[in-house]
């Protein structure tokens, strides 16, 4: 099934970036986020047992499952295959464009400068994921990216926390931020679904105060 990007984005304020060392883990902390209102899951493909943890999470009913960490095309074909729904990468290059155009699933690719702003939109890309948020400027890089880049819209992602996370969603341009903080590696290693779950339904709870 082929999800729109606007409609993955939208679902919820925050996309959970997820990393799962121990496959036993997937299932229930995909129950654990949906059961908390977060439906869109982004698995990193950082271990040997993401691609494996993105098929067990899509037998969760509701769950949006999608690879992180992205960066080839033979990537891409592997994510998808495990039944990635929509695909992120951490930057855009021409064999990734390439990629995308040839696949079903949408892709968010990552983006810092003007520069490589203006790439993605030339490649057809106005969604895209601003990384890493915090250290490359945060919110007033974004702010000044509104006026310039009035089409665009933002996934920032990267150092963003529960307290930080308000600011950047108060932003137009902004239409979800990616964060880590309530599925942190020690917490999911352990089994924590209590604290993970009460943490998931604080971030999706994230308002946005427009002024």
């Amino acid at each position: 099934m082929s999800i729109d990007i606007d409609t993955l984005m939208g679902d919820g304020p925050v996309i959970p970036v997820i990393v799962i060392d121990d496959l036993a883990q997937a299932r229930p902390l995909a129950q654990t986020l949906v059961d908390a209102g977060v439906r869109v899951l982004e698995v990193t493909l950082r271990t040997p047992v993401a691609l494996a943890a993105i098929e067990a999470m899509r037998s969760v009913p509701g769950a949006i499952v999608g690879a992180g960490t992205v960066t080839t095309p033979e990537a891409l074909q592997q994510a998808v295959d495990a039944g990635s729904q929509f695909i992120v990468s951490p930057g855009l290059t021409g064999a990734l464009i390439e990629a995308a155009r040839t696949s079903a699933v949408p892709l968010l690719p990552g983006v810092v400068t003007p520069s490589e702003v203006m790439q993605a939109r030339a490649a057809g890309f106005t969604r895209l994921k601003f990384f890493p948020a915090e250290p490359m400027g945060g919110v007033p890089v974004l702010k000044a990216y509104a006026s310039v880049f009035r089409d665009v819209r933002f996934c920032p992602t990267g150092g963003i926390t529960l307290q930080s996370a308000p600011q950047f969603l108060s932003l137009p341009n902004v239409a979800c931020i990616g964060g880590s903080w309530f599925v942190a590696p020690a917490d999911v290693a352990a089994g924590r679904w209590t604290q993970i779950g009460a943490q998931a339904r604080e971030a999706a709870a994230l308002g946005r105060p427009r002024t």
